[in-house]
């Protein structure tokens, strides 16, 4: 019988892994993981989509393997029985030892964190250097290597390196292959480590110590830290610490890095006189996992059963029904909180931004480096500075998934329907660390090993909407989409961007099938994924998760984006207009140019000149095209006052079809800059890198053409109605400024309003112009824009009539204004 073949919940015992191949490297893998002869098997939960793939508990580990992989497992359907004991003897024998030859005269000691995915080595190279590295509970947060430094107490200089987690030096993906030729002294410029810290994760040593005994045999001194043994006590664990060295014959250091625990006796070890000795290897055909069964049984002490609280949530969390009902709760939920949640500080932060440029207009005399100061640099920060509370709520979410050992089980659920489009189960964590950013999601594809499917991640990667694009998609959705709720529990704002996200998380998988498609390539990768433990997240990690958020964004905006703010502003001053311009001075400056000229090329799918002006430095930042818009539009305004905000100034300027058209656009937009190098150096290819740029380019044009001549020809300027409903109120605002007029104590005065009208209609029809409305949109909008002012007239001269008591007259004159408001 095959372990494919068991069904949900039973329980088995391996009998062999069969080989597909010669030096099959998959099965290679499934025995590295624990199913080896004799090891106990139990099926935890079966896919959602068919079966597949399968959730397998072997020992206290757990893993998704899809049942092409299961299939390699041959089990016997019986009772576990336990393989004979190795028993220890009464006094365990001293392991010969060899002394190390490094001393505490070297310079500058260089010692290597080592270990198996997602036992702490990050969380640890943090506490050792005082970094700010991602740490998160899943396997392959640290996919290169990372280098810090600290001085020990005795004065030496100490170079730390945190390596990418592996399960054996027999490397199946980029990111083991870096730790493996770095243990071995095989990596492009570096020497070997002088002193190995292996990090052992306390509550699954029946795994990790596997790796231990395999690096033991590279003839290298050795410090073995236990970290998490904290977890270990809260589920029975009790581990001899003293044992577990003599046994392993290596230094023992108990440690929790996640609560700074154990730090000062790892360095002690590390700063003594002389370094921890070198351990003798096993024997290259001893059996690694009989080895561990020793070790466990001589100095570790189990419970039955440690994963109760994880059998609790993962009947829910993995059932094929409920577990995707609560993905998509929790997806949605996201979605809604940023809207909902980040309004409040939004608002205080853009009144700030506001309150600075009033104070500085004022104090500051006329010339140019005022305008500098006002027009592009507060201005255009500003108007990215105010979306970072959504940011922050955003990271909020994804860290705390991240944190939990959510993510992999999410992997999981969605692996079926990824495999449909050709893609690996383990490319869900890269894709959806492109939510945070495509630059670590693209680098997030090492622990793929797959080349094929490592390739398409890398080209699919960018579809995903990373949190530079958020500030594009809250300012227009912020302009054009009313604030409401949808069947009185849903924000339609949070509903829209939920959609935006939809479309770009579809487009990445139906890219993928097309790829797929082309390369003909019909097979089904592997899947083995590791699913760790739950835990609650760190308030700390959390903290120091979202301030390191918020310094990079600020850090983005006091230097690629002040710097493009300062070169926008530059070309849209300057050259000055002539003596006799009738236009703004943008019209006449480079950038003016600039637009207009490329506006022959998007014009066709609604893009403004001034839209197209935000779309150059944008390839530096997704953000700065918020920032460049704020700019153009206050360096264009005839009022200081009409630049305050700029969702006002575009809701009066663009159509909904256009504002659509621009959300198409960067849903699939070409990546920024440090995007397109990173997809250069994953890949080593020039040709994969244009070939990326290219074809968002296309996807951008096609999906803003298609939305822009849809949204125009169906709708027919539905939503041009609600865009003049509030451009009315702005127009009337400034003729009162203009001509101020007393409503309440006028009479109904049919040249007043002609007036009036025709001040309406000249300005509206400029601006309609510039922003591309045909002529039945010109005249649906001004019709209702023309027949709101009347009936509002209407309404005031009804209260005048009401307050000089003639209240027939007023009834008459209601029921003549509902009768038209209807019509």
């Amino acid at each position: 019988m095959r372990l494919s073949e068991l069904s949900r919940r039973a329980t088995a015992v391996v009998d062999h892994v069969e080989d597909r191949e010669p030096a099959d490297p998959i099965s290679q893998r499934l025995r590295e993981l624990g199913f080896v002869t004799g090891e106990e098997v139990r099926v935890v939960a079966v896919g959602p989509f068919g079966g597949d793939p399968l959730v397998v508990q072997v020992g206290f580990t757990r893993f998704a393997l899809r049942r092409q992989e299961a299939a390699r497992v041959c089990v016997r359907a019986e009772s576990a029985t336990q393989p004979a004991a190795i028993a220890p003897p009464e006094t365990a024998p001293p392991v010969k030892m060899h002394a190390s030859s490094s001393s505490a005269s070297t310079p500058a000691l260089r010692v290597a964190l080592v270990g198996n995915p997602n036992c702490g080595k990050t969380a640890l190279f943090n506490l050792l250097t005082g970094s700010r590295q991602k740490v998160a509970n899943y396997a392959g947060v640290t996919v290169e290597r990372k280098e810090g430094r600290f001085t020990a107490p005795s004065g030496r200089h100490v170079q730390i390196l945190d390596l990418p987690g592996a399960y054996s030096l027999v490397a199946t993906s980029p990111d083991e292959a870096i730790t493996r030729d770095i243990c071995l002294g095989t990596f492009r410029g570096e020497s070997r480590p002088d002193l190995l810290i292996c990090v052992v994760d306390a509550t699954n040593l029946r795994l990790h110590l596997r790796f231990v005994l395999e690096l033991q045999r590279l003839g290298l001194p050795m410090v073995l830290a236990l970290n998490m043994v904290d977890a270990a006590e809260r589920r029975g664990i009790r581990i001899d610490r003293a044992k577990l060295e003599a046994a392993l014959g290596v230094p023992v250091v108990q440690t929790v890095a996640i609560k700074r625990n154990g730090a000062a006796d790892l360095v002690a070890h590390i700063d003594h006189e002389q370094l921890p000795a070198v351990p003798v290897g096993l024997p290259a055909d001893a059996d690694p996992h009989v080895e561990v069964k020793r070790l466990l049984d001589t100095a570790v002490t189990m419970p039955r059963s440690t994963a109760e609280l994880d059998d609790r949530l993962d009947r829910i969390v993995l059932h094929p029904v409920l577990g995707l009902m609560l993905l998509a709760v929790l997806m949605f939920f996201m979605f809604q909180a940023v809207f909902s949640w980040a309004q409040p500080l939004m608002e205080g932060i853009q009144g700030a931004v506001e309150a600075v440029g009033v104070w500085v207009g004022n104090v500051m005399p006329d010339g140019m480096l005022k305008s500098l100061l006002v027009n592009g640099i507060i201005a255009g920060t500003g108007s990215v500075l105010v979306f970072l509370p959504q940011i922050l709520i955003l990271f909020l979410f994804i860290l705390s998934l991240e944190e939990s050992g959510y993510l992999p089980r999410a992997a999981f659920l969605l692996d079926r329907l990824m495999a449909g489009a050709g893609l690996s189960g383990r490319s869900f964590i890269p894709l959806l660390s492109s939510f945070a950013c495509a630059i670590p999601g693209v680098m997030a594809t090492r622990t793929i090993q797959d080349p094929r499917d490592r390739l398409v991640t890398i080209l699919v990667a960018p579809l995903m909407t990373c949190s530079a694009r958020l500030p594009v998609y809250a300012l227009l959705i912020g302009a054009f989409i009313p604030v409401r709720k949808v069947w009185g529990l849903f924000n339609l704002q949070g509903l829209v961007l939920f959609g935006l996200y939809m479309a770009g998380i579809v487009s990445a998988l139906v890219v993928a099938y097309v790829l797929k498609y082309l390369k003909r390539d019909r097979n089904e990768h592997p899947l083995i994924l590791e699913l760790p433990s739950y835990r609650l997240p760190s308030v700390r990690n959390l903290i120091v998760g979202l301030v390191e958020r918020a310094r990079i964004f600020l850090r983005r905006i006091g230097t690629v984006i002040l710097k493009m703010m300062v070169l926008l502003w530059f070309l849209s001053s300057f050259p000055a207009p002539p003596a006799n311009a009738t236009l703004p001075a943008i019209d006449y400056s480079f950038a003016g140019m600039i637009g207009r000229a490329l506006e022959v090329v998007f014009a066709p799918i609604g893009f403004t000149w001034q839209m197209c002006i935000a779309l150059i430095p944008g390839m530096a930042a997704r953000e700065v095209a918020v920032g460049a818009l704020a700019t153009v539009y206050s360096l264009s305004a005839t009022h200081e006052d009409a630049a305050a905000q700029l969702a006002p100034i575009i809701s009066q300027q663009w159509s909904l079809a256009t504002a659509l058209a621009f959300l198409a656009w960067y849903v699939y937009a070409p990546q920024c800059i440090s995007t397109l190098a990173t997809i250069r150096r994953e890949t080593n290819s020039w040709k994969v890198m244009a070939g990326t740029a290219g074809y968002l380019f296309a996807l951008a044009y096609l999906a803003a053409f298609a939305t822009y001549q849809i949204a125009r020809t169906g709708s027919n300027l539905n939503g041009g109605r609600v865009m003049t409903e509030e451009l009315l109120v702005q127009l009337i605002a400034e003729v009162e400024k203009e001509d101020p007029v007393d409503f309440a104590n006028l009479p109904f005065d049919e040249q007043m309003l002609r007036d009036l009208v025709c001040k309406l209609v000249s300005r509206q029809l400029s601006q309609m112009e510039d922003a591309h409305f045909s002529q039945d949109e010109v005249i649906v909008s001004l019709t209702a824009s023309i027949a709101k002012l009347v009936l509002e007239n209407l309404v005031l001269n009804a209260r005048l009539l009401a307050q000089q008591g003639h209240g027939e007259s007023a009834r008459a004159l209601l029921e003549r204004i509902s009768r038209q408001a209807k019509g």
